[in-house]
């Protein structure tokens, strides 16, 4: 098979990925954790899995599993609330010392908490430069010395073949694809391992005849562009070919802001559904406001009581906003989305109501400049159904991409189209108002003691919780039971690593 330029002469990419992030942290931060079964997400019964660790995914537990599911294929693991703050500073962590890696001659792309390019072809020969991995090297042991992680990194002469490589040898791996190796790397994987190709393109796929990314790149583009859509079906076309232009950017900006939550019953009144609306609205508002966007469309989303998706968008010519210099307030995602609502068939109930805004500028930018797409968006699309034929308001069409902090039932990561583990999540909350928060004890939410000190929430329930005492540099610790009312027992910080 004769190779294929993947990016322009001397590229050299590489591609980090942390290892099962939030229940990597998990773990490293819970001696007694190390070694066994950790399940992060939604905890409730309705909730959804977020990160998985290895030994919790050998018994088939995945990302994006219900939590259902996943306690009935493997009962015994712990399940554990995200916690943001401790994630949030490992990723920093780790963000500073690739930006070491990088140096003034390298660029950096953060793509979420636990994912990353960097750009070093002005300081190496190509993927295999000695130097390169001698510097890639130093910088996996220092994230596990320094930050107690572990890294999987691919270097490729493009995005798409390093993305590619850190997945191929998980966890805690290394792979380089030498200039001119990129098709006969690609070749033998199925299409699922190319970045935004998922279940339903797969199946798609599948109806021609092609399985893998070999198949993919023997397949005639026009063929492809009938199936998918002129813009797909050409970006899968390269990149089954390894081909992959696409720049390192280091200032990556947001694609869309949004937020979700999932109801503890199913809701059927359009009332509770429209105070619903207005509270997740006011999230994705200050969101907004906080990162000084605005935007052009808002979307509403919604899982009925069957699991079916619905959602609903609609984009106005001057963005969310009404006054120059501003950014989308509350008042104005909720006049454009409570519209949409009404429209969405609420019968049988909702489970989640999601609510989100994209067609993002800066408040001072021009509105009527085009917004630029990449890539992995474009697959992100096809596996969504929203091809170039696609209506606006397929069911998938808008999903969190920046700014799923936010979800409550699940996440999705950062960046539309990553594979591999989902970005950050919350936790399944019911629309009614709740205890105070010190009170409501979260499965790993991080607690102190006056008698005891710092340790971590294993479960609570009939006026009890159960708290075990230890941290990153402790044994495994000692196991003791309080009324959840206990004023010797306070919400704390994240243990320092």
């Amino acid at each position: 098979m004769p190779p294929t330029p993947a990016g322009p002469a001397g590229r050299t990419v590489l591609h980090v990925d942390l290892d099962a992030f939030y229940a990597a942290v998990e773990q490293r931060d819970k001696p007694s954790l190390r070694g066994k079964p950790v399940v992060v997400g939604g905890t409730a019964w309705r909730g959804v899995v977020a990160t998985a660790s290895y030994e919790a995914r050998a018994f088939g537990v995945g990302s994006a599993m219900p939590t259902a599911a996943a306690r009935r294929a493997c009962p015994w693991a712990a399940y554990l609330s995200p916690r943001f703050a401790a994630y949030r500073t490992a990723s920093s962590q780790v963000m500073a010392l690739l930006a070491e890696l990088a140096g003034p001659a390298g660029l950096m792309e953060p793509l979420s908490l636990d994912e990353a390019y960097v750009d070093l072809s002005g300081s190496s020969t190509g993927p295999e430069d000695d130097g390169v991995l001698a510097a890639v090297a130093a910088f996996r042991e220092r994230v596990r010395t320094e930050v107690g992680l572990t890294a999987s990194v691919g270097v490729g002469t493009s995005k798409l073949v390093a993305k590619v490589a850190s997945d191929l040898r998980k966890p805690d791996a290394l792979l380089v694809v030498p200039a001119g190796q990129e098709r006969s790397v690609l070749a033998p994987l199925g299409v699922r391992s190319l970045p935004g190709v998922g279940p339903a393109t797969q199946a798609r796929l599948a109806g021609l005849g092609v399985s893998t990314v070999g198949q993919l790149a023997a397949t005639d583009e026009r063929e492809l562009v009938g199936l998918l859509g002129r813009a797909a079906g050409a970006a899968l076309h390269a990149a089954a070919l390894g081909v992959d232009h696409r720049p390192v950017v280091p200032e990556r900006e947001a694609k869309s802001v949004s937020a979700e939550e999932t109801f503890a019953t199913d809701v059927v009144d359009r009332a509770v559904l429209a105070g619903e609306l207005r509270r997740i609205a006011g999230r994705v508002a200050e969101r907004l406001q906080a990162a000084d966007l605005r935007g052009r469309t808002v979307t509403v989303k919604a899982k009925r009581y069957d699991f079916s998706t619905l959602a609903r968008s609609a984009t106005t010519a001057a963005g969310t906003t009404t006054g120059a210099g501003t950014v989308a307030s509350a008042e104005e995602i909720v006049a454009a989305a409570l519209p949409l609502l009404q429209a969405i068939d609420a019968t049988g109930g909702l489970r989640l109501l999601g609510v989100g805004v994209s067609g993002l500028v800066g408040a001072t930018d021009d509105l009527d400049a085009p917004v630029q797409t990449d890539l992995l968006a474009v697959l992100a699309d096809v596996e969504a159904g929203n091809g170039d034929d696609a209506p606006d308001d397929a069911p998938g069409a808008v999903e969190a991409v920046e700014e799923s902090e936010e979800t409550e039932e699940t996440g999705k990561t950062e960046e539309t189209g990553k594979t591999g583990e989902p970005g950050e999540v919350e936790v399944t909350a019911p629309p009614a108002a709740a205890a105070p928060a010190e009170r409501q004890w979260r499965p790993g939410q991080d607690v102190v003691h006056a008698e005891h000190g710092h340790g971590w929430v294993q479960g609570s329930g009939v006026g009890r919780v159960t708290i075990r005492f230890e941290g990153p540099h402790t044994g495994v610790g000692r196991v003791r039971t309080f009324s959840v009312g206990d004023e010797a027992l306070q919400a704390a910080d994240p243990p320092t690593w």
